[in-house]
C-alpha cells in the first residue's frame, strides 16, 4: 500500500499542509496514457486531508495516481489564516494551491464544504480541470432544508450560528470521547466504519485551539437569514467538466433530493446514491466509493 507523505506549499499568507501520495510506477507504467493527478479537499468543522482522504489516497495513488490532498488553514497541520473564512476566499485558496502545485490538467473533488469549494474552483478557473467530483457536497441546495418546515428550520439554524450557541455545541461535543462517538453515528451510519482509531484521530482533531475557529467563519458568512449565501444551482447546467455525484441516502447534513437534482443539471454527470451511507459518504462505504472514484478517474482521463 502507498503510503503518504507530508509536503508544505508557502503562501503569501502562511504555509499550508498537504498529504501527497506518490503513484504507484508499476500502475502507472501499466496505463495507455498517464493518470491523471487529483486534488481532494476535505470537509469543514472537524475534518482534515488525513481523516476524509487517508484510505481514498492510497487507493487512487495504488493505481498510478499522483494524488494531492490539503490540510484547509487551521485545521489538521496547516496553519491558521489571517483572513477570516468565507467561500469567496477559500474558491480563491483553491486556486492557489494548484498553481503552487504546478497542476496543469487535474481532477478535483471534495467532500461537503470542500465539494463546494470544488463547484466554485471549476466555475472560476476551468482551464486545466479534466473532472470534478462531489461527494455530499454543499453548494447545491437553497436552504439547510427541504420540505414544509423548511424555512422555520432554517431561520432556527440561524439564530444558533448568529448567536454563538452553534460554536458553543460543537465545542461541547468535540471535547467530550463519548458525545463526539456518539454525534459520529449521524455522519457514519456503518458500526464497521467508526472504529475507535477513528473516533480516537477525531478527537484529536476537535482538540486542536482552532478546530472550530474559521469553520464558525465560515457558517457566519454563509448562513443568512432566510436562505444560504452560496448556491450555485442555476450555474450547474454550465457546469463545463465531467462529475461525479456522490452522495449517502441517510444523509442528514445535505438531502441526497439535492445530489439528484445537482447530477441532473449538470450536462455530464454521473450519480452514485449510496444505500445505508450518512454525510461522510467515503468513510461510510468505500467499498461502494472507492472503486466508482477509480472508474470515473479511468473515464475522464
Amino acid at each position: 500500500m502507498t503510503h503518504a507523505r507530508r509536503r508544505t506549499i508557502d503562501l503569501e499568507w502562511g504555509t499550508v499542509s498537504c498529504l501527497e501520495w506518490e503513484p504507484e510506477e508499476t500502475a502507472a507504467a501499466a496505463r495507455d496514457a498517464p493518470p491523471l493527478p487529483v486534488l481532494l479537499l476535505h470537509g469543514g468543522g472537524v475534518d482534515s486531508a488525513w481523516l476524509s482522504w487517508g484510505d481514498v489516497g492510497a487507493a487512487l495513488a495504488a493505481r498510478g495516481h499522483r494524488v494531492v490532498a490539503p490540510d484547509l488553514p487551521g485545521q489538521g497541520e496547516s496553519d491558521p489564516a489571517p483572513w477570516r473564512f468565507t467561500q469567496e476566499r477559500l474558491v480563491a485558496l483553491v486556486g492557489e494551491v494548484v498553481d503552487a502545485l504546478g497542476l496543469e490538467r487535474y481532477v478535483v473533488g471534495g467532500l461537503s464544504l470542500g465539494g463546494g469549494l470544488t463547484i466554485g474552483h471549476v466555475l472560476e478557473r476551468p482551464a486545466g480541470v479534466a473532472g470534478a467530483m462531489l461527494f455530499g457536497s454543499y453548494g447545491i441546495m437553497r436552504r439547510q432544508y427541504r420540505g414544509p418546515l423548511a424555512l422555520p428550520a432554517h431561520i432556527a439554524t440561524w439564530m444558533t450560528v448568529a448567536t454563538g450557541f452553534m460554536g458553543w455545541m460543537l465545542r461541547w461535543y468535540g471535547n467530550d470521547h463519548r458525545r463526539l462517538e456518539q454525534g459520529l453515528v449521524a455522519i457514519v451510519r456503518s458500526p464497521d466504519q467508526r472504529t475507535p482509531e477513528l473516533v480516537d484521530a477525531v478527537l484529536a482533531e476537535a482538540q486542536r485551539e482552532s478546530a472550530f475557529v474559521h469553520f464558525e467563519q465560515w457558517q457566519r458568512d454563509q448562513i443568512g437569514l432566510l436562505r444560504l449565501k452560496t448556491d450555485y444551482t442555476d450555474r450547474l447546467a454550465e457546469f463545463p467538466v465531467p462529475a461525479l455525484v456522490v452522495h449517502g441516502d441517510r444523509d442528514t447534513g445535505v438531502p441526497v433530493s439535492c445530489a439528484e437534482a445537482a447530477a441532473g443539471l449538470i450536462p455530464d454527470s454521473r450519480l452514485l446514491v449510496v444505500t445505508g451511507a450518512g454525510h461522510w459518504v467515503q468513510r461510510d462505504r468505500p467499498d461502494a466509493v472507492t472503486p466508482a472514484v477509480l472508474r470515473f478517474l479511468d473515464a475522464v482521463r
